[in-house]
């Protein structure tokens, strides 16, 4: 008998509602699973990142807890690679108060992307310098989470310092704790430039990135006047195929998140998910 697919949802795709609806939306849709960014979903509920509390992230985590639905991810959207020494102390500092926290939310994976170089895409992403900078700051992440027993989970971006399979498997050499895992999202690894292999590179992840994927997330795309454009699943380019293959066979119970897919839409993205799922 094969696996449930265990699919969930970033939480903040329901946009800022009161903590009893969203709970109330992620059980109608049967998604036990989110992607949590406090400060996203409830920003009234946080002054800064860093003063969060152990009591904030009780609130939260025994409300989901008791409501049957995981926080997989504990989203900090933070830029670890900024020029500014001081904000990316910040970023790194907030993103410690989200590992020390994590285990009263309920959850021992805390996510973010590497941030950028400059505002919006820039060259300056694309260096060596740019990606040692993030093992530099990576290297202080995954530090202060083995302190705590937690794992960072890091994201590549098509413009970000961390934009390919092959600069995630160096990451991974560079830092080979397995307090960091990858939060791949295929859909991010795209471009104008690659789509049409994009099954070679969905194989390659898996090929390179293996056991260290700790969560997937699923996001659709279509390439609109020589950009990429994120879309509601089913309805871009992305093949779900091996994707869902993998999830099913060679990684059960692995958890997938829906991203950038609004309510309006979520019903058929989910029933062209389970589709595919179910005849993998």
């Amino acid at each position: 008998m094969a696996p449930p697919f265990n699919l969930g949802i970033r939480a903040h795709d329901f946009g800022q509602i009161p903590l009893n609806d969203l709970i109330g939306k992620l059980q109608h849709y049967k998604l036990a699973n989110i992607q949590f960014a406090v400060k996203k979903s409830f920003p009234e509920n946080v002054t800064s990142l860093s003063a969060l509390s152990p009591g904030t992230a009780s609130y939260f985590g025994n409300a989901f807890r008791q409501a049957g639905i995981q926080i997989a991810v504990l989203g900090c959207y933070v830029n670890i690679v900024d020029p500014d020494p001081i904000k990316r102390a910040q970023a790194l500092s907030d993103f410690g108060t989200h590992l020390r926290l994590a285990r009263d939310f309920g959850t021992s994976l805390v996510g973010t992307e590497t941030g950028t170089k400059g505002q919006g895409y820039t060259l300056d992403n694309f260096t060596e310098d740019a990606f040692k900078d993030v093992i530099t700051s990576l290297k202080v992440m995954v530090a202060e989470a083995e302190r705590f027993g937690v794992t960072v989970g890091i994201e590549a971006g098509k413009n970000h310092p961390l934009h390919t399979v092959s600069l995630t498997r160096r990451l991974l050499d560079a830092i080979p704790s397995n307090n960091l895992q990858v939060i791949l999202d295929c859909a991010n690894l795209m471009s104008p430039a690659n789509y049409l292999q994009q099954e070679d590179i969905i194989t390659e992840a898996f090929e390179l990135l293996g056991d260290r994927i700790a969560v997937i997330h699923l996001k659709d795309f279509k390439v609109t006047d020589g950009k990429i454009k994120f879309v509601p699943v089913g309805q871009g380019y992305l093949y779900f195929e091996p994707i869902l293959r993998y999830m099913k066979y060679q990684r059960p119970h692995l958890q997938g998140l829906l991203e950038s897919t609004t309510e309006e839409h979520l019903e058929a993205s989910i029933a062209y998910l389970e589709s595919i799922y179910d005849n993998v």
